[in-house]
Protein backbone atom coordinates (compact mmCIF):
# COMPACT_ATOMS: atom_id res chain seq x y z
CA UNK A 1 0.00 0.00 0.00
CA UNK A 2 1.18 3.57 -0.90
CA UNK A 3 1.43 5.32 2.05
CA UNK A 4 3.53 8.38 1.06
CA UNK A 5 2.17 12.00 1.45
CA UNK A 6 -0.17 13.40 -1.63
CA UNK A 7 1.95 16.49 -2.46
CA UNK A 8 0.63 19.98 -0.99
CA UNK A 9 -1.85 21.49 -3.78
CA UNK A 10 -0.81 24.90 -4.92
CA UNK A 11 -3.38 28.02 -4.15
CA UNK A 12 -6.53 27.99 -6.21
CA UNK A 13 -7.50 29.67 -9.00
CA UNK A 14 -10.39 31.17 -6.73
CA UNK A 15 -7.73 32.06 -4.22
CA UNK A 16 -5.47 33.85 -6.88
CA UNK A 17 -8.12 35.39 -8.67
CA UNK A 18 -9.45 37.13 -5.42
CA UNK A 19 -6.56 39.25 -5.12
CA UNK A 20 -7.52 41.00 -8.45
CA UNK A 21 -8.71 43.45 -6.94
CA UNK A 22 -5.96 44.60 -4.62
CA UNK A 23 -3.71 44.37 -7.58
CA UNK A 24 -5.88 46.87 -9.75
CA UNK A 25 -6.11 49.40 -6.91
CA UNK A 26 -2.05 49.46 -6.25
CA UNK A 27 -1.71 49.51 -10.34
CA UNK A 28 -4.02 51.93 -10.59
CA UNK A 29 -2.35 54.21 -7.86
CA UNK A 30 0.76 53.74 -9.33
CA UNK A 31 0.00 54.42 -12.85
CA UNK A 32 -2.74 56.59 -12.80
CA UNK A 33 -4.83 55.01 -16.00
CA UNK A 34 -7.16 52.31 -15.40
CA UNK A 35 -6.40 50.73 -18.27
CA UNK A 36 -2.84 50.53 -17.88
CA UNK A 37 -3.55 49.11 -14.52
CA UNK A 38 -5.65 46.10 -16.16
CA UNK A 39 -2.89 45.07 -18.69
CA UNK A 40 -0.54 45.14 -15.86
CA UNK A 41 -2.84 42.92 -13.31
CA UNK A 42 -3.16 40.79 -16.88
CA UNK A 43 0.59 40.61 -17.16
CA UNK A 44 1.05 39.60 -13.37
CA UNK A 45 -1.35 36.68 -14.17
CA UNK A 46 0.68 35.37 -16.97
CA UNK A 47 3.63 35.72 -15.06
CA UNK A 48 1.99 33.80 -12.56
CA UNK A 49 1.16 30.95 -14.89
CA UNK A 50 4.08 30.58 -16.48
CA UNK A 51 5.38 29.08 -13.02
CA UNK A 52 5.66 25.33 -12.72
CA UNK A 53 3.17 23.86 -10.23
CA UNK A 54 7.01 23.36 -8.12
CA UNK A 55 7.36 26.93 -8.22
CA UNK A 56 3.85 28.19 -7.45
CA UNK A 57 3.79 25.42 -4.23
CA UNK A 58 6.78 26.84 -3.49
CA UNK A 59 5.22 30.68 -2.90
CA UNK A 60 4.28 30.80 0.87
CA UNK A 61 2.27 34.08 0.17
CA UNK A 62 1.23 34.04 -3.33
CA UNK A 63 -0.73 37.43 -2.75
CA UNK A 64 1.98 39.28 -1.72
CA UNK A 65 4.64 37.65 -4.79
CA UNK A 66 1.32 38.80 -7.25
CA UNK A 67 1.67 42.22 -5.69
CA UNK A 68 5.01 42.18 -5.78
CA UNK A 69 5.25 41.27 -9.70
CA UNK A 70 2.82 44.30 -10.27
CA UNK A 71 4.51 46.96 -8.08
CA UNK A 72 7.73 45.89 -10.34
CA UNK A 73 5.88 45.60 -13.49
CA UNK A 74 3.99 49.41 -12.52
CA UNK A 75 7.52 50.74 -12.22
CA UNK A 76 9.45 49.89 -15.05
CA UNK A 77 6.28 51.21 -17.19
CA UNK A 78 6.54 54.76 -14.98
CA UNK A 79 10.16 55.12 -16.29
CA UNK A 80 9.04 55.04 -19.92
CA UNK A 81 5.69 56.64 -18.83
CA UNK A 82 7.46 59.94 -18.36
CA UNK A 83 8.53 60.00 -21.91
CA UNK A 84 5.25 58.88 -23.48
CA UNK A 85 3.89 61.44 -21.45
CA UNK A 86 6.13 64.10 -22.80
CA UNK A 87 5.25 63.18 -26.05
CA UNK A 88 1.59 63.71 -25.43
CA UNK A 89 -0.35 66.39 -27.36
CA UNK A 90 -1.86 68.96 -24.19
CA UNK A 91 -1.94 67.84 -20.62
CA UNK A 92 -1.79 64.40 -19.35
CA UNK A 93 -4.41 64.06 -16.72
CA UNK A 94 -4.83 60.74 -14.53
CA UNK A 95 -7.28 58.71 -16.04
CA UNK A 96 -10.91 59.25 -14.38
CA UNK A 97 -12.44 56.38 -12.05
CA UNK A 98 -16.97 56.15 -11.80
CA UNK A 99 -18.27 55.65 -9.56
CA UNK A 100 -18.30 51.77 -8.32
CA UNK A 101 -14.84 51.20 -10.27
CA UNK A 102 -13.08 51.53 -7.35
CA UNK A 103 -12.36 48.96 -4.26
CA UNK A 104 -11.45 49.67 -0.57
CA UNK A 105 -10.10 46.48 0.41
CA UNK A 106 -6.79 47.81 2.41
CA UNK A 107 -3.49 45.66 3.52
CA UNK A 108 -3.34 45.46 7.17
CA UNK A 109 0.24 44.95 9.02
CA UNK A 110 2.43 46.76 10.50
CA UNK A 111 3.90 50.76 9.59
CA UNK A 112 5.86 53.36 11.06
CA UNK A 113 4.23 55.90 9.51
CA UNK A 114 3.05 58.73 11.72
CA UNK A 115 -0.77 58.67 11.93
CA UNK A 116 -0.91 62.07 10.76
CA UNK A 117 1.04 61.30 7.93
CA UNK A 118 -0.84 58.54 6.91
CA UNK A 119 -3.19 58.37 3.90
CA UNK A 120 -6.77 56.34 2.92
CA UNK A 121 -7.64 54.47 0.65
CA UNK A 122 -10.30 56.99 -0.40
CA UNK A 123 -7.90 59.96 0.01
CA UNK A 124 -5.72 58.30 -2.24
CA UNK A 125 -7.64 58.11 -5.20
CA UNK A 126 -8.92 61.56 -5.65
CA UNK A 127 -7.82 63.55 -8.72
CA UNK A 128 -6.18 65.98 -6.54
CA UNK A 129 -3.82 63.50 -4.90
CA UNK A 130 -3.04 61.70 -8.27
CA UNK A 131 -1.95 64.81 -9.89
CA UNK A 132 1.02 65.12 -7.11
CA UNK A 133 2.09 61.39 -7.54
CA UNK A 134 2.54 62.76 -10.83
CA UNK A 135 5.23 64.96 -9.39
CA UNK A 136 7.37 61.84 -8.07
CA UNK A 137 9.97 60.10 -9.89
CA UNK A 138 9.13 56.47 -10.48
CA UNK A 139 10.95 55.13 -7.44
CA UNK A 140 9.30 57.76 -4.63
CA UNK A 141 5.79 57.09 -5.78
CA UNK A 142 6.51 53.21 -5.52
CA UNK A 143 7.53 53.57 -1.95
CA UNK A 144 5.18 56.24 -1.35
CA UNK A 145 2.57 54.42 -2.42
CA UNK A 146 3.14 50.71 -0.87
CA UNK A 147 4.32 52.06 2.19
CA UNK A 148 1.93 55.16 3.49
CA UNK A 149 -1.24 53.94 1.09
CA UNK A 150 -0.41 50.09 1.52
CA UNK A 151 1.23 49.66 4.46
CA UNK A 152 3.76 47.58 3.13
CA UNK A 153 7.31 47.57 5.08
CA UNK A 154 9.95 49.36 3.62
CA UNK A 155 11.91 45.63 3.58
CA UNK A 156 9.26 44.89 1.57
CA UNK A 157 9.63 47.83 -0.70
CA UNK A 158 12.92 47.70 -0.99
CA UNK A 159 12.39 44.10 -2.43
CA UNK A 160 10.62 45.65 -5.07
CA UNK A 161 11.99 48.95 -5.79
CA UNK A 162 15.78 47.57 -5.45
CA UNK A 163 17.34 49.90 -2.83
CA UNK A 164 17.84 49.85 0.74
CA UNK A 165 15.18 50.19 3.04
CA UNK A 166 17.08 53.41 4.16
CA UNK A 167 16.77 54.40 0.71
CA UNK A 168 12.89 53.68 0.40
CA UNK A 169 12.86 55.30 3.39
CA UNK A 170 13.86 58.66 2.10
CA UNK A 171 12.46 58.14 -0.77
CA UNK A 172 8.92 58.06 1.02
CA UNK A 173 9.88 60.83 3.24
CA UNK A 174 10.62 62.83 0.11
CA UNK A 175 7.18 61.83 -1.53
CA UNK A 176 5.16 62.61 1.66
CA UNK A 177 6.49 66.27 1.45
CA UNK A 178 5.41 66.71 -1.35
CA UNK A 179 1.78 65.53 -0.45
CA UNK A 180 2.11 67.46 2.70
CA UNK A 181 3.01 71.04 0.89
CA UNK A 182 -0.21 70.07 -1.35
CA UNK A 183 -2.52 68.91 1.05
CA UNK A 184 -5.46 71.28 1.91
CA UNK A 185 -8.11 71.08 4.39
CA UNK A 186 -10.78 68.40 3.46
CA UNK A 187 -13.53 70.33 2.68
CA UNK A 188 -16.62 67.95 3.75
CA UNK A 189 -17.87 65.97 0.46
CA UNK A 190 -21.49 67.57 1.21
CA UNK A 191 -20.18 71.00 1.06
CA UNK A 192 -18.49 69.85 -1.92
CA UNK A 193 -21.57 68.65 -3.12
CA UNK A 194 -23.31 71.62 -3.14
CA UNK A 195 -20.39 73.62 -4.92
CA UNK A 196 -20.32 71.72 -7.70
CA UNK A 197 -23.95 71.46 -8.32
CA UNK A 198 -23.93 75.41 -8.00
CA UNK A 199 -21.32 75.29 -10.77
CA UNK A 200 -23.47 73.18 -12.59
CA UNK A 201 -26.05 75.69 -12.69
CA UNK A 202 -23.70 78.83 -13.45
CA UNK A 203 -22.20 77.09 -16.51
CA UNK A 204 -25.14 76.07 -17.92
CA UNK A 205 -26.80 79.48 -17.29
CA UNK A 206 -23.90 80.79 -18.35
CA UNK A 207 -24.06 83.27 -15.28
CA UNK A 208 -20.18 84.66 -15.43
CA UNK A 209 -20.31 86.45 -12.25
CA UNK A 210 -21.77 83.67 -10.69
CA UNK A 211 -18.95 81.41 -12.28
CA UNK A 212 -16.51 83.72 -10.74
CA UNK A 213 -17.70 83.84 -7.32
CA UNK A 214 -17.55 80.18 -7.36
CA UNK A 215 -13.96 80.01 -8.27
CA UNK A 216 -10.69 80.99 -6.57
CA UNK A 217 -9.01 83.58 -7.80
CA UNK A 218 -6.06 81.90 -8.45
CA UNK A 219 -7.56 78.98 -9.85
CA UNK A 220 -6.14 76.94 -12.54
CA UNK A 221 -8.07 74.77 -14.85
CA UNK A 222 -6.51 72.04 -16.98
CA UNK A 223 -7.91 70.03 -20.25
CA UNK A 224 -7.11 66.36 -21.17
CA UNK A 225 -7.71 65.78 -24.85
CA UNK A 226 -4.66 63.80 -26.16
CA UNK A 227 -4.43 65.69 -29.52
CA UNK A 228 -7.63 63.51 -30.04
CA UNK A 229 -10.41 66.08 -29.13
CA UNK A 230 -10.84 69.62 -29.10
CA UNK A 231 -9.26 71.05 -25.80
CA UNK A 232 -7.03 73.57 -24.39
CA UNK A 233 -3.31 72.73 -24.73
CA UNK A 234 -2.33 74.78 -21.48
CA UNK A 235 -3.92 75.33 -18.44
CA UNK A 236 -6.40 77.87 -18.26
CA UNK A 237 -5.15 79.96 -14.95
CA UNK A 238 -7.63 82.98 -12.92
CA UNK A 239 -10.68 83.25 -12.06
CA UNK A 240 -11.81 85.78 -14.56
CA UNK A 241 -10.35 84.03 -17.44
CA UNK A 242 -11.65 80.36 -16.23
CA UNK A 243 -15.01 81.72 -16.30
CA UNK A 244 -14.72 83.40 -19.49
CA UNK A 245 -13.22 79.77 -21.31
CA UNK A 246 -16.43 77.86 -19.12
CA UNK A 247 -19.00 79.95 -21.02
CA UNK A 248 -17.07 80.05 -24.20
CA UNK A 249 -17.50 76.27 -23.77
CA UNK A 250 -20.98 76.44 -22.81
CA UNK A 251 -21.73 78.53 -25.76
CA UNK A 252 -20.68 75.62 -28.19
CA UNK A 253 -22.24 73.36 -26.24
CA UNK A 254 -26.02 73.33 -25.75
CA UNK A 255 -26.67 69.89 -26.69
CA UNK A 256 -24.53 68.87 -23.81
CA UNK A 257 -26.35 66.90 -21.01
CA UNK A 258 -24.77 67.73 -17.58
CA UNK A 259 -24.83 65.33 -14.72
CA UNK A 260 -23.67 64.99 -11.45
CA UNK A 261 -21.63 62.10 -10.54
CA UNK A 262 -19.17 60.86 -8.37
CA UNK A 263 -15.48 61.28 -9.89
CA UNK A 264 -12.73 59.72 -8.39
CA UNK A 265 -14.77 59.21 -5.29
CA UNK A 266 -15.71 62.92 -5.00
CA UNK A 267 -18.41 64.98 -6.21
CA UNK A 268 -18.12 66.11 -10.01
CA UNK A 269 -19.60 66.49 -13.23
CA UNK A 270 -20.04 64.83 -16.29
CA UNK A 271 -20.88 65.80 -19.94
CA UNK A 272 -23.08 63.22 -22.39
CA UNK A 273 -24.53 64.00 -25.80
CA UNK A 274 -26.86 61.01 -26.67
CA UNK A 275 -25.52 58.78 -23.85
CA UNK A 276 -21.96 59.49 -24.43
CA UNK A 277 -19.76 60.79 -21.74
CA UNK A 278 -17.80 63.15 -23.44
CA UNK A 279 -15.83 64.63 -20.46
CA UNK A 280 -15.11 63.89 -17.21
CA UNK A 281 -14.30 66.82 -14.74
CA UNK A 282 -13.00 66.72 -11.35
CA UNK A 283 -13.15 69.16 -8.97
CA UNK A 284 -10.09 70.49 -5.92
CA UNK A 285 -12.36 72.81 -3.49
CA UNK A 286 -10.71 74.78 -0.89
CA UNK A 287 -12.18 77.10 1.83
CA UNK A 288 -15.52 76.89 -0.34
CA UNK A 289 -14.27 77.40 -3.89
CA UNK A 290 -12.43 75.47 -6.62
CA UNK A 291 -9.00 76.16 -6.79
CA UNK A 292 -8.68 73.35 -9.65
CA UNK A 293 -10.07 72.25 -12.26
CA UNK A 294 -10.03 69.41 -14.25
CA UNK A 295 -11.42 68.32 -17.63
CA UNK A 296 -10.77 64.78 -19.12
CA UNK A 297 -12.28 64.52 -22.91
CA UNK A 298 -9.77 62.26 -24.35
CA UNK A 299 -12.03 59.60 -25.41
CA UNK A 300 -9.77 56.87 -25.12
CA UNK A 301 -9.88 57.73 -20.85
CA UNK A 302 -13.62 57.66 -21.09
CA UNK A 303 -14.15 54.11 -21.95
CA UNK A 304 -15.23 53.07 -18.37
CA UNK A 305 -17.64 55.76 -18.48
CA UNK A 306 -19.66 54.84 -21.18
CA UNK A 307 -19.15 50.71 -21.44
CA UNK A 308 -19.62 50.49 -17.84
Amino acid sequence: MNTRPEPAQGPSLDAIMSERRQLINVAYRLLGSLSEAEDVVQETYARWYTLTPDQRRDIELPGAWLTTVASRICLDLLGSARARRERYVGEWIPEPLPEGTEWTSGRAGSVTTDPADRVTLDESVNMAFLVVLESMTPAERVAFVLHDVFRFSFNEVAEIVGRTPAACRQLASSARRRVRDNRAMVTPTAEQAGIVRDFKQAWQAKDIEALIGLLDPGVTAISDGGGLVTAKITPVVGGVEVARALVEIASRGDHLTVLERTVNGQPGLIGQLDGVTGVVMAFDIVDGRIRHLWAVLNPEKLRPWTDG
